[in-house]
């Protein structure tokens, strides 16, 4: 798809060829740059489970003739569009149970149940904080949609949450918008899913869980946002298996991830927030999609030397595919995300170490063969065009040289391209010494970093001038 919105960009008719899995998902992708109702040609099957003489016999006998049409034949820029609620419309009544089939017949809901979002309580949710219902942000690029603090509260009113949190939503709804994310990507096949890490006064003011069982449900703050992020890209971003949500498996949803604040203060570093040009203090919402997740547990060892290996085998262990973001799908974009508990934290500043410490280690350990990397780049995942060697891509300057110091197959090389890519979090059980890490979706929900505005708003404020 981006081939063909580079060449409709340069006012160059384009046909994209696409798998008939992905016919939702590429409409997306073209909604959210900007070009809707691009032509497709759309083969049965998927091409990397079918051999050369059937993959060619379908591009001969379907694909030719669906090129030639798209290129030919006027655009039919989509379906008639599907009558939708408008905001004040009452979409719903009954008892509770009958709303609650209603939302689910129209899949407006997770399958949870839910607070209905009446007029009033939407209304309510929003005065706390003084913004104007009707405030545009923007528009859900996957979608068309429009994202306004009325969808927002109407939205976070069915997940449960508190008036508190709207700035916190208003924040994610932000960083949806912001084309770096790239959150018509959130439907991919893969199924990586965002997770919010909140950083700065928030995490106490707002009662977010950061220790014990800092990613397990049950906390409310944590659990409802992370709630209404999934009913959110739901119902305002088109986040469903009709739309454009074609994850094979998917994740569960994730609740908010909270920084150790106190910690990180005694210690005397930054929060992940830093990494993006933010402060200690300031009040951050970061997110970014993540594939997969492992424990590392029971972490072992009473200086930075003993623990640094385990910590980076697991981000090893978790990162396959992802790597095509090292250089293929993605060049230098693959930053995976390690939360360490504050017990361990503790101990690498009691040894004096910074996080740029830990990142360098990590970026010395954390390898795996040469040969390993080149097939999760190239022969087993597909994905990166030609299947050339880690030391003809450190020729041709997309890949540091530290990926090609000898043509040896089992040698070891990083995961990453740079130390800055390692992701540092503090947060967990203060007293037990696990880790967790996350292998992210590279620019498919690229590391995005909001400032959360718990002002007053002035929205309706009247100026005189």
């Amino acid at each position: 798809m981006r081939a063909s919105i580079a060449a409709e960009a340069a006012g160059i008719p384009s046909v994209s060829i696409v798998c008939e899995g992905f016919v939702t998902q590429a409409a997306a992708t073209g909604r959210g740059h900007g070009f809707d109702g691009l032509p497709l040609a759309v083969l049965p099957g998927h091409v990397d489970a079918q051999s050369s003489d059937v993959l060619l016999a379908n591009v001969r006998e379907i694909a030719v003739d669906r090129i030639v049409a798209g290129l030919t034949e006027p655009v039919a820029v989509g379906d008639a569009e599907v009558a939708e609620p408008s905001a004040l419309d009452v979409a719903a009544s009954g008892t509770i149970d009958e709303i609650y089939r209603t939302y689910l017949a129209h899949g407006w809901c997770d399958g949870m149940p839910f607070i209905p979002p009446t007029r009033e309580r939407v209304d309510d949710f929003i005065a706390v904080t003084a913004h104007d219902p009707w405030k545009r942000l923007g528009i859900a690029p996957s979608s068309g949609r429009d994202v306004t603090i009325w969808s927002i509260a109407v939205n976070a009113v069915m997940a449960g949450c508190e008036p508190a949190h709207l700035p916190v939503l208003i924040s994610a709804a932000q960083i949806l918008l912001d084309p770096r994310y790239g959150a018509e990507h959130s439907g991919n096949t893969t199924g990586a899913d965002a997770l919010m890490i909140v950083s700065g006064p928030s995490v106490n003011d707002l009662g977010f869980n950061h220790g014990q069982g800092a990613l397990r449900d049950g906390h409310h703050a944590n659990t409802t946002v992370g709630r209404w992020l999934r009913l959110f890209l739901r119902n305002v971003f088109g986040f469903t298996p009709d739309e454009h949500d074609k994850a094979t498996f998917g994740n569960s949803a994730r609740v908010v991830l909270a920084e150790d604040m106190d910690a990180l203060a005694e210690i005397g570093w930054g929060p992940l927030a830093a990494d993006f040009g933010f402060d200690r203090t300031d009040d951050v919402l970061t997110m970014a999609r993540f594939n997969s997740g492992a424990i590392v547990g029971s972490v072992f060892g009473s200086s930075p030397d003993e623990v640094v290996p385990y910590l980076a085998d697991g981000l090893a262990r978790i990162s396959g595919w992802d790597l095509t973001h090292v250089y293929g799908l993605g060049q230098a974009q693959y930053r995976p995300l390690l939360v360490v508990s504050p017990i361990i934290a503790r101990m690498f500043a009691a040894a004096g170490w910074s996080k740029n410490d830990v990142r360098a280690a990590l970026f010395e350990h954390a390898r795996i063969p040469a040969w390993r990397f080149e097939k999760l780049i190239g022969e087993w995942s597909n994905l990166t065009s030609g299947r050339r060697t880690l030391v003809e891509l450190a020729d041709a300057g997309h890949v540091p040289a530290v990926f090609a110091e000898s043509g040896d197959p089992d040698r070891l090389v990083p995961i990453v391209t740079d130390p800055s890519k390692f992701a540092i979090a503090v947060a967990g059980d203060p007293t037990r010494t696990n880790a967790y890490v996350l292998s992210n979706d590279g620019p498919h929900g690229d590391w995005t970093a909001r400032t959360i505005d718990r002002s007053t708003s002035t929205d309706l404020v009247c100026g005189i001038f």
